[in-house]
């Protein structure tokens, strides 16, 4: 690997790019050195311990978040067995042979049986920064959060809206003709879904203008569905979304997933969750 004089490396898994986070960022800017990111996917408790974590952020989105708050650059190592099973000792060899500066949580541990520390790093020569945990604030906790519905408790740990990010894939088809066309939104299936119901955001289109939007999350049991679908419809939007990239945000859950007696009561609440929409607070 060429060495990049001058360079602090910030590393960890960085899942969410919550406030945590973001002081280790501010930690490797304060050193005024070229800030590099390394972070790791997938998940390496998923890959560890053959269970799915489910990402509050894509990794798409995680790198976007991190050059947002000032990294230059941002490598994203593939999280495998063998990365797990290697030597602290190669690892920092490998992946670290150009930082003059490694910045981390105080708690960061790497390779084999996780015997890779910031002791350690110091010991192989590296200037560390230790960054103190923000208490209470982790991605665990955010996911807890979420999957309890609060979204404006895991906003105040992220620093900004809880998000939804994938590509617009045709659908049912059924909002234009109720009149509130919306858009069929295909995830990552590692991504963390808040419960299902009927919630007001905003939605923002690749390298487009940001929408207010209402969005459902569910399986439109009005028409019978079975399978999970995240629709967003975005108010004021004209245009066709179809293969592009679309970042939600979820600012205010607003009612359950209903069936209705009727399809005009349903296109009354969808006027009705609208009109909320318009009015909803972003939570930070």
């Amino acid at each position: 690997m060429v060495r990049r004089a001058n360079e602090a490396v910030a590393i960890g898994t960085f899942d969410g790019v919550h406030l945590g986070h973001r002081r280790v960022l501010e930690a490797a800017r304060a050193t005024g050195l070229h800030v590099r990111v390394l972070t790791f996917h997938p998940h390496p408790r998923t890959v560890v311990q053959g269970n799915l974590v489910e990402l509050v952020s894509t990794v798409e989105r995680r790198a976007e978040l991190l050059r947002a708050l000032g990294a230059a650059e941002v490598t994203v190592v593939p999280f495998t067995l063998a990365t797990a099973s290697q030597e602290p000792e190669e690892f920092a060899a490998e992946q670290l042979a150009r930082a003059d500066v490694v910045v981390a949580g105080e708690d960061f541990r790497f390779g084999s049986r996780r015997r890779g520390d910031l002791q350690l790093l110091e010991r192989l020569g590296h200037e560390v920064i230790a960054v103190p945990l923000l208490a209470g604030v982790s991605s665990s906790e955010i996911r807890r959060l979420v999957h309890e519905g609060d979204l404006a408790g895991a906003a105040a740990q992220l620093g900004r809206p809880v998000e939804l990010d994938g590509a617009v894939v045709p659908g049912d088809q059924r909002g234009g003709t109720l009149g509130y066309p919306t858009a069929n939104l295909a995830l990552d299936p590692t991504l963390l879904v808040p419960p299902y119901g009927i919630y007001a955001g905003a939605a923002r289109p690749s390298g487009g203008e940001e929408h207010r939007a209402a969005i459902s999350i569910g399986t439109n049991p009005h028409y019978g569905g079975s399978e999970r679908r995240i629709e967003p419809h975005l108010l004021g939007f004209e245009g066709d979304l179809y293969g592009q990239r679309l970042v939600v945000e979820l600012w205010e859950r607003l009612r359950d997933e209903e069936v209705f007696a009727s399809e005009a009561e349903l296109v009354a609440q969808i006027a009705r969750d609208v009109e909320r929409t318009r009015t909803s607070i972003r939570p930070v």
